[in-house]
């Protein structure tokens, strides 16, 4: 990296202080010369991001839920990875819902007037170069990169656009009262004070997260997208299993990373590449154990969009390219039970209900195959299958992998299905390697098939059909991957 706060030693040599400016350290000539010689960068040529009509009403709806009320919802600042170096920026998913806009300190208030409100967007203007701004600040334009600029802002997300600078000065007058959402923006949280309340502040997160339960048109294609590129990254990881065989984990989720990093702006989540026993553990991110020939991969991972929408899936394949006998009576009852599942996935139906489709499935494996005691109605009520089969059956997904996740639970997992809704559906069966309850042969096997189902007006569409999901299948789709 370069310098400290972009000064050079030559440069931090003492010069008259000015009061007003960054011009503190370095000569006047250098001084002019920075001011000086730049072109006009500014575009005129700019066209509305595509769902600037969406969010529009998105925002519209929210402003007829809180009438007279000034919303604040801000994108969230930069993060302090370590010393003076800082996390990649990733927007707040209620502000890039409403908004389009991704970039880092960003602001949107909605101001009540007369008859709704006026949607105000706050964001850094261009890098001042008179005060010295674009090239002596860590986050100047000379060292970060070109932003728009607050016109151009206007054009791309069809809102007025201010200094963010004023952003907090502006929430905190008095007037309306003030909801924001909070956990994003500390400073300005801190500018609205008790102007400012929790448990007014939470509904409004509550209604955005509720709001994002049905997808619309544009959202359904990002995913749509996210899920293309995440089928492209496992077919890659399944060409590169030689080489992971000869490294670790790593190369697997490496492999992956690249697909996210090129066509898309990340990964959606930390990706599990848990080869052999790691499969057992449901959040293995470490990534760091060998791939075994034999052994079984459990790959979950998923492309974010540039627009931010994820993917989530899940397989489970032979790292050989072939299941063992044990290895297919496990992956085999796995995917009858997400069959059930998926098949529970209709308008109208109870949220719970592909879960518990599932579970019953599960269940009735491992009572026939003598691991736990029946019948599978004692199972169930008893929850007793849990031991091995450890989380729900799947989640919402959208701008955050476990999407909507503060919606209400009547909107939620006690409501019904709506067309729009996308989720996933991914039961599994783990066996821990030092699970004394099972058979020797089932120790240290785990499996999972996750897919991102979209619920449509006459039933369900899986978005990530392009990945086989049965196990003959699985076999033949390595086997013509590699060659």
């Amino acid at each position: 990296m370069g310098a400290e706060n972009g000064q050079s030693a030559e440069q931090a040599q003492p010069i008259k202080q000015r009061k007003n400016g960054l011009y503190q350290g370095v000569s006047e000539e250098l001084a002019a010369n920075m001011r000086a010689g730049w072109a006009d960068t500014a575009r005129d040529d700019l066209a509305p991001i595509e769902q600037a009509p969406n969010t529009a009403r998105r925002r519209a709806a929210l402003s007829a839920r809180f009438p007279g009320e000034r919303l604040v919802i801000p994108a969230g600042n930069l993060k302090t990875r370590s010393n003076d170096t800082e996390y990649s920026f990733r927007a707040s998913s209620e502000y890039a819902y409403l908004t389009g806009d991704l970039t880092q300190d960003g602001v949107l208030v909605l101001e009540p007037v007369a008859d709704g409100h006026e949607a105000v967007l706050y964001l850094l203007p261009r890098s001042n170069r008179e005060n010295g701004e674009f090239w002596l600040d860590g986050q100047g334009e000379l060292w970060v990169g070109r932003r728009p600029g607050l016109r151009e802002g206007e054009a791309l997300y069809g809102l007025p656009c201010r200094d963010v600078r004023e952003a907090a000065t502006e929430v905190a007058r008095d007037g309306a009262n003030v909801r924001i959402v909070r956990g994003h923006d500390a400073g300005l949280e801190r500018a609205l004070g008790e102007r400012s309340n929790v448990e007014r502040d939470e509904e409004l997160r509550v209604f955005l997260a509720d709001a994002r339960l049905v997808k619309d048109e544009f959202e359904i294609g990002r995913l749509q997208a996210a899920v293309d590129s995440t089928v492209r990254g496992f077919e890659d990881v399944v060409r590169v299993l030689d080489r992971a065989e000869a490294t670790s984990e790593r190369y697997i989720e490496g492999t992956f990373f690249l697909r996210a990093r090129v066509e898309g702006n990340d990964v959606g989540y930390g990706s599990i590449c848990a080869a052999g026993p790691h499969a057992t553990t449901l959040h293995w991110v470490r990534n760091d154990g060998p791939v075994r020939a034999g052994d079984l991969l459990l790959l979950d991972a998923g492309v974010e969009t540039h627009t931010l929408y994820t993917a989530d899936v899940t397989r489970t394949l032979p790292i050989t390219g072939r299941f063992t006998e044990i290895q297919r009576r496990i992956y085999d009852a796995v995917f009858a039970a997400q069959e059930a599942g998926i098949a529970a996935v209709r308008p109208g139906a109870k949220y719970r209900e592909f879960h518990d489709e599932a579970q019953r499935v599960l269940a009735e494996h491992l009572v026939a195959w003598g691991i736990v005691e029946g019948p599978v109605e004692r199972v169930l009520e008893l929850g007793l299958q849990r031991r091995w089969t450890l989380h729900g059956t799947g989640h919402m997904l959208g701008l955050d992998v476990h999407d909507c996740a503060v919606a209400r639970t009547e909107s939620y997992v006690d409501g019904a299905l709506e067309p729009g809704m996308c989720l996933t559906v991914e039961p599994g069966l783990y066996f821990q390697a030092d699970d004394l309850t099972v058979p020797e042969e089932y120790r240290g096997i785990g499996v999972r098939i996750e897919d991102d189902i979209l619920v449509t007006e006459d039933g369900n569409r899986n978005l990530s059909a392009g990945l086989p999901r049965a196990a003959d299948e699985i076999e033949s789709w390595m086997a013509r991957l590699r060659g």
